[in-house]
């Protein structure tokens, strides 16, 4: 298979991952039964404050328990992280700031989202956690990429 197929292959692959991920994590964000998405709030919830929840989650993570804080603090990482991996593997947008800037944004739709329809509360701690979630996808991305491509030239080399 020539490079120019793979790499054809390898985006549509990207694309698609790309669309099942951003379906997963609407559905899971925003529907989920698991935390509580499906009732609506009598009153709008927020918190404006930086690093407010992410002290409060760690303070009481006793009487809250640890799958609560784990939750709150790495799973807003985790769940941005295969964002910032597929992104640069399904577009044109490769850059550093370009994973900052759509994990961000897709992060601000989210939280906006919950606040207008009372689903979950806005929160500005998880526009930062799911931030750094995208921005290590997109590290976790480059380091693939490069391990590929030395890969592949060291595959080619031997060929010849």
């Amino acid at each position: 298979m020539s490079r120019n197929k793979r790499g054809k292959g390898m985006r549509f692959l990207g694309k698609v991952l790309f669309v099942l991920y951003i379906g997963f994590i609407i559905y899971f964000l925003l529907f989920s039964d698991l935390y509580g998405r499906t009732g609506v709030m009598e009153e709008y919830r927020y918190n404006l404050v930086l690093f407010k929840e992410i002290k409060r989650f760690w303070q009481y993570r006793e009487q809250l328990g640890w799958y609560a804080m784990f939750t709150n603090l790495f799973g807003n990482v985790i769940i941005f992280m295969p964002f910032g991996f597929f992104l640069p593997m399904a577009s044109k947008y490769r850059s550093f700031f370009a994973a900052v800037f759509y994990s961000f944004t897709l992060s601000l739709c989210v939280e906006t989202f919950q606040l207008l329809t009372k689903v979950g509360s806005f929160d500005v701690d998880d526009l930062l956690l799911n931030t750094i979630g995208g921005v290590a996808g997109y590290i976790i991305f480059v380091i693939c990429a490069a391990v590929r491509r030395r890969h592949v030239r060291l595959s080619t080399r031997k060929r010849r």
